[in-house]
């Protein structure tokens, strides 16, 4: 089955896979579904403005490309703080689940 998006953890899915190399956003969404293997959806409706808000946040860069079927489309690249930024999501991510986890086990 498919889930929605968790809250708040598209910006991180995004940074983390670009760590490997510069995509575009039909190539992200699919590497996202790809890697969760179908099991997170990453919606058009909500990946573009969150890159968007990642290049003001000069989390990524993006330049114009020729994608793998001949279309113009933006290749996004991690920048430094982007990278900066992404291990804070990650920081802040695994926190918040070790504290769920715990009210799981024990509650």
């Amino acid at each position: 089955p498919r889930f929605p998006m968790p809250q708040g953890s598209l910006a991180m899915l995004v940074l983390r896979v670009l760590q490997s190399g510069s995509l575009h956003g039909y190539a992200i969404a699919q590497r996202i579904r790809s890697l969760s293997d179908a099991v997170l959806e990453a919606e058009e409706g909500s990946l573009y403005p969150t890159l968007q808000r990642m290049l003001m946040e000069d989390w990524v860069s993006a330049e114009w490309g020729v994608s793998e079927t001949g279309r113009r489309v933006r290749f996004y690249s991690l920048t430094k703080a982007g990278k900066q930024q992404l291990k804070r999501e990650i920081a802040e991510y695994e926190q918040v689940s070790a504290a769920i986890h715990a009210i799981l086990e024990t509650a």
